[in-house]
């Protein structure tokens, strides 16, 4: 098979996924989606790095560089040309620009009627400091999170209207989520691995404030992942059409949980710390499974 894997950063994610392709008997080749160029009038316009003669049959996607707006809907568009041209890519296009925009994720896992904290997404600040004034408080304050955001960066809880920035500073657009406080006053949520539809690995996530993502200090800790939220996050990575992705999860205060976010390009390296599965071997061996799926019976049986 001709395999790709796109990893603009992160070297320890990027060998791990490497790795466990070669030891089930692809040859990866690494390139960068920003190399990637589009050339008409030819037999094959999209002209992916190591791939001079013609396109690969699956592509593994672990991150996309950072970039202008145009610069990143240029590679979304890549992704969606490789996907119509009959190439399986992992995560899709569309499961990434629904995951990357929380407003859609929060809608999406919405209307598939699964558990998740009460949402709102404005685009001005006199209708976010409305909204703030009517159901926030110093005791029920909302979480404000860049809507496009990752690995906990820029959130802030807001109380009261004038903690609300400025439109600029929010790209103008407002989501807001009801913080959910633990009644035991731990900081403290959960993260599930879904791969393939099925929940092979978990972690408690905790911290020394409320922000817990490993990036930012969280502490990863073993997890016996209850059935309930094993299924819980299966059902949010299918809501939102995912192949892979880490579903954030916070306990509800009732026994059960609620989905918070659900994550098309997740990172595992605290989780791997802390389980016994091999991440990056479940997402290559899921990939390629899904790579066979999708070829012609004739080059499957030529492989024998």
């Amino acid at each position: 098979m001709r395999i790709g894997l796109s990893a603009d950063n992160g070297n320890w994610h990027k060998a791990r996924l490497k790795a466990a392709l070669e030891s089930l008997g692809a040859e990866p080749v690494l390139f960068s989606l920003a190399d990637v160029a589009v050339v008409t009038g030819g037999a094959e316009p999209l002209r992916v790095p190591g791939f001079a003669d013609g396109l690969p049959d699956g592509v593994l996607l672990r991150t996309i560089a950072g970039g202008t707006f145009e610069a990143t809907t240029m590679r979304l568009g890549v992704l969606h040309a490789l996907v119509a041209s009959g190439v399986t890519v992992w995560n899709s296009p569309h499961a990434i620009e629904r995951s990357v925009d929380k407003a859609m994720t929060s809608l999406l896992i919405d209307r598939a009627g699964l558990p998740t904290p009460e949402t709102f997404v404005v685009s001005k600040r006199e209708a976010a400091a409305a909204l703030v004034e009517r159901e926030a408080s110093p005791e029920n304050p909302l979480v404000l999170k860049p809507l496009f955001g990752s690995q906990g960066e820029g959130l802030q809880l807001i109380a009261r209207p004038e903690d609300l920035p400025g439109e600029e500073a929010v790209s103008r657009v407002y989501y807001l989520q009801r913080y959910i406080a633990r009644t035991d006053g731990l900081w403290r949520d959960y993260r599930v691995f879904v791969c393939e539809g099925r929940a092979i690995a978990g972690m408690i996530r905790e911290g020394d404030g409320w922000i817990t993502n490993v990036h930012r200090g969280g502490r990863p800790l073993p997890w016996a992942m209850p059935q309930a939220a094993a299924e819980l996050a299966e059902r949010a990575a299918q809501a939102v059409g995912v192949d892979y992705t880490g579903v954030d999860l916070v306990e509800d205060g009732q026994g059960g949980y609620l989905v918070l976010e659900v994550n098309s390009m997740p990172a595992w390296s605290g989780l791997q710390r802390v389980t016994e599965v091999d991440i990056a071997l479940a997402v290559a061996r899921g990939f390629l499974n899904a790579v066979r799926a999708a070829r012609p019976p004739r080059l499957v049986s030529a492989l024998g």
